[in-house]
C-alpha cells in the first residue's frame, strides 16, 4: 500500500568473477501517496554475504554499490540491505564508498538470540537524506509471544527496519518551527 516496485527494474547483478556466493538482487521502488514528481524513489540491493568470506564479499559490495549508482538511470538513493554477517563497525571497503556512508542500525543485535549484529541497511547519507533517523529490529519473540527456540525454527535473524519519508529529498527539511517561525535544527 505504501510502495510500488518498478517490475522492469528488477535484476540480479552479474558477478562474472564470482566474487560473491549469492549475487545481489536489485529493484527500483517509489513511494505511493505523494504526486509522482515528489515521491521518494530508491533502489534496494538485497545482500546475503557468505559468513566464511565476509571481508572479500564486503569489499565486492563496495563495487556493487558503485555499479548500481552508476548504472545510467540517475537514481542516487541506493540502499544495500540484508545479511552482511558483520556489524556496522566492520564494513571493510563499503565504509570507504563515501565519507557520508551510513547505516540505519548501530549497536543493535539482529540475530534471534540477541548476540550478533549481522543485518542492516547501508546508504550514502549525502544522497539518501530521506532517512528519518529511526530504525530498529522487530522482536519476533515478543510480537508473537513465542520462545526463542520457536522463532529459531523460522529464522536465526530478526527483521530490521528503517524509517524514511515518502517525499524525495525531504529528509533534511525542518520538521518543526519555533514560535517566531524560524526553523529548529
Amino acid at each position: 500500500e505504501t510502495v510500488e516496485v518498478d517490475r522492469k527494474s528488477v535484476y540480479t547483478l552479474s558477478d562474472p568473477h564470482d566474487r560473491m556466493h549469492r549475487e545481489p538482487l536489485v529493484a527500483m521502488f517509489r513511494t505511493r501517496g505523494p504526486p509522482s514528481n515528489e515521491a521518494f524513489t530508491f533502489k534496494l540491493v538485497n545482500v546475503h554475504t557468505d559468513p566464511d568470506d565476509v571481508p572479500e564479499e564486503m569489499n565486492a559490495l563496495a563495487d556493487v554499490y558503485r555499479a548500481v549508482v552508476n548504472d545510467g538511470d540517475g537514481e542516487d538513493d541506493v540502499i544495500l540491505l540484508g545479511d552482511f554477517n558483520t556489524s556496522e563497525k566492520t564494513l571493510y571497503q563499503v565504509a570507504h564508498i563515501s565519507p557520508t556512508i551510513s547505516t540505519a542500525l548501530a549497536d543493535i543485535m539482529t540475530n534471534t538470540r540477541g548476540t550478533k549484529a549481522y543485518d542492516n541497511l547501508i546508504f550514502d547519507g549525502r544522497h539518501t537524506s530521506e532517512f528519518l533517523g529511526r530504525s530498529g529490529v522487530l522482536d519476533l519473540v515478543r510480537v508473537f509471544n513465542s520462545t526463542t527456540e520457536e522463532i529459531l525454527q523460522v529464522s536465526d535473524h530478526l527483521p530490521v527496519w528503517g524509517d524514511f519519508t515518502v517525499f524525495e529529498n525531504r529528509g533534511a527539511e525542518r520538521l518543526a518551527t519555533s514560535p517566531a517561525g524560524k526553523p529548529i535544527r
